[in-house]
C-alpha cells in the first residue's frame, strides 16, 4: 500500500493492488443487480460448449466497478481531505475478457494533477494474460475539509 500525505509525493506515483479473484458467484450477483444476464456471463455449461473462450466471463462493467476496491487497496491518500470523489472516466476499454476465476489487480499511475483533480492511468491485469482486461483514465476529486 502506498501512502500519500503531500501533493509533492505525486510525481511519478505508481501503485499496484493486491489480487482479487472474480468467481462465478460475483459474476452472478452483478448480473442480477444490473439485469445483464447474458449466457456468456451466467451459464457455465453453455459457455463451455459455445463460447470461444470456453468459460463464462465477467461483465466489463463488473471489472470496471472494481476500480475503487483495487485503488483503495493500493493507494492510501491522506491529504486532510474530507472525501475522495469519483469524478468520472475520460477513457475506458476492455482489451481482453476477464474469465471466471481470474485473479485481477490494478496498476495505478498518476497521469496529471490539476488543482484538486487527480487523473490516474489505470491498467487492470489478469494473472497469466498478456493483454490487460481493462484500461481506463480515471478522475478523482479531492474534497477539502471546510
Amino acid at each position: 500500500m502506498m501512502r500519500i500525505d503531500s501533493y509533492e509525493q505525486f510525481g511519478g506515483v505508481t501503485a499496484t493492488s493486491d489480487w482479487v479473484t472474480i468467481d462465478q458467484s460475483m459474476i452472478d450477483q452483478f448480473a442480477r443487480v444490473t439485469g445483464d444476464e447474458q449466457w456468456i456471463h451466467v451459464d457455465p455449461a453453455r459457455a463451455r460448449a459455445e463460447s470461444p473462450i470456453g468459460a463464462t466471463i465477467a461483465h466489463g462493467f463488473l471489472t470496471l466497478s472494481l476500480l475503487s476496491r483495487l485503488a483503495f487497496n493500493a493507494i492510501d491518500v491522506q491529504l486532510g481531505q474530507s472525501a475522495i470523489i469519483n469524478y468520472g472516466l475520460n477513457k475506458v476499454r476492455f482489451p481482453a475478457p476477464t474469465r471466471v476465476d481470474a485473479r485481477i489487480r490494478g496498476v495505478f499511475a498518476l497521469k496529471e494533477r490539476n488543482g484538486d483533480q487527480l487523473v490516474w492511468s489505470v491498467t487492470v491485469e489478469a494473472e497469466g494474460i498478456a493483454k490487460p482486461v481493462c484500461v481506463a483514465e480515471w478522475v478523482w476529486l479531492i474534497q477539502s475539509r471546510r
